[in-house]
């Protein structure tokens, strides 16, 4: 699932083989209860679009997926990165402009322990 030219895709690709393991599945799908779409824009203006659904399916995939999201977060590759690594809180991410969102805002507090969960201890939204 590797998409060239995004930084982030190394993080997605870690976020599927997570969810590909059936318990780990079944606990984020039962603490989230949404689908996120993420919006990332790599630094030559090229824009890729991940599903994550942690609602029925317990997916990632490339694109939209087939329901509409819960919420929708536009960022820049690098943001995403620094969200996912910790570097970046959230919510100064929101307040300054490098994270819009589009949807249930509530959800994007939840997109704080996906992370942490399917990536490991470093994500800190």
């Amino acid at each position: 699932m590797a998409i060239e030219g995004f930084k982030s895709s190394a993080i997605f690709d870690e976020i599927q083989t997570n969810v590909s393991n059936e318990k780990t599945r079944e606990d984020a799908i039962k603490k989230v209860k949404a689908t996120f779409e993420l919006k990332i824009k790599n630094p030559e203006g090229k824009e890729q679009i991940w599903t994550l659904d942690l609602k029925k399916e317990g997916t990632i995939k490339t694109g939209k997926g087939s329901a509409k999201p819960d919420i929708i977060m536009d960022m820049d590759d690098d943001t995403f990165v620094q969200l996912a690594s910790g570097k970046l809180n959230g919510q100064k991410a929101f307040m300054s402009g490098k994270l819009k969102i589009k949807g249930n805002m509530m959800l994007a507090t939840k997109l704080d322990g996906v992370l942490k969960s399917l990536t490991g201890p470093k994500a800190k939204l």
